[in-house]
């Protein structure tokens, strides 16, 4: 119990080392502390004390000259690793994070969120106030889509796809992806404008000849015309009515004969662990959606004129489901 209790000194001790940088500076050779502060500009002895708590669960090394030296672990926290877990380990130490966990109790007591309960707003309206805060979480979900997005790749074969939207895709990096895999495809991005602002400068900028970029409203409409809409980790950010106006936005728009394709966690029964179980309480947390079993998607599914035709595992914990028009 209390391994699992100080989990959450470790994950502040990573988050840390991710913020100042060190993972950066310790990939070429071993650094002291000393050395490190200056460039820095931070206390040796705090660095120290940092680096030797990172040290004791191998996200960093400390030699016998007192210098540390990268490890496996501190190199996916480089800025220049692929798929680099900075973004994300920066995003868990943020302050609006660690206040969201910290009113779990009310979350579950109310079902309200965090961010509501304090703030009186939503998170994403949070990001829109807050341009720095919703880089850091852009990142964060970049490199979400760098490990899992060539999973996707892999696992689903696209056929008699032509053309596909990509709902709240980011950058892109997903759509390009799929877009490399399969170069008879077309593609179209559509999130909200100050997402796309700068998605054509992102992973699509090689395939400007077949892709376009769209904004509005997901739960209004969607752009028109395609024979899939695919999107990652959007259903599990809301609630099942919000879920649904979105479905019906995608059955409307969809091609005679076309797709969804919904890439999320889906929950199985037991006591197994999963790491879907416990996104399933970031999910309360912030946006107010949840993680989903199999029976929970085919009822949203159903409600928006879908039917769910096959659930597709993948390498890492998300699958595809796959549905069809009802």
């Amino acid at each position: 119990m209390l391994q699992i209790l100080n989990g959450v000194y470790i994950a502040g001790t990573v988050a840390c080392l991710a913020q100042l940088g060190v993972p950066d500076l310790v990939e070429l050779e071993p650094k002291s502390p000393q050395e490190l502060a200056t460039q820095l500009e931070v206390q040796p002895d705090g660095l120290y004390r940092l680096m030797r708590a990172a040290a004791s669960i191998g996200v960093l090394c400390e030699g016998a000259d007192g210098r540390f030296s990268e490890t496996p672990l501190s190199a996916v926290l480089r800025s220049n690793a692929k798929p680099s877990l900075k973004g994300l380990a920066i995003m868990t130490g943020r302050e609006w994070h660690g206040m969201g966990w910290a009113h779990l109790a009310d979350c579950v007591r109310t079902g309200r969120q965090a961010f509501d309960l304090v703030h009186g707003t939503s998170i994403f309206e949070f990001f829109e106030k807050n341009q720095e805060e919703a880089r850091i979480f852009d990142s964060a979900m970049t490199t979400l889509s760098m490990m899992d997005g060539p999973a996707v790749v892999s696992a689903y074969p696209f056929d008699g796809i032509s053309s596909i939207v990509d709902i709240a895709g980011g950058v892109g990096l997903l759509l390009a992806m799929i877009l490399e895999a399969h170069p008879k495809m077309r593609g179209t991005l559509y999130d909200l404008p100050r997402v796309i602002e700068h998605a054509k400068d992102g992973p699509l900028q090689n395939m400007l000849d077949r892709c376009a970029f769209a904004s509005g409203d997901m739960f209004e409409c969607v752009p028109a015309g395609a024979d899939a809409y695919i999107m990652k980790h959007i259903i599990h950010d809301w609630p099942d009515d919000k879920c649904v106006a979105l479905l019906q936005a995608c059955r409307r728009a969809v091609n005679r004969g076309g797709k969804l394709l919904v890439v999320d966690h889906v929950i199985q029964p037991g006591n197994k662990f999963a790491p879907g179980k416990f996104l399933d309480l970031q999910m309360l947390i912030f946006p107010g959606g949840k993680e989903r079993t199999e029976q929970e998607f085919r009822h949203i599914f159903k409600a928006a004129g879908w039917r769910l035709t096959r659930v597709i595992p993948t390498c890492v914990p998300e699958s595809v489901l796959e549905a069809e028009p009802i």
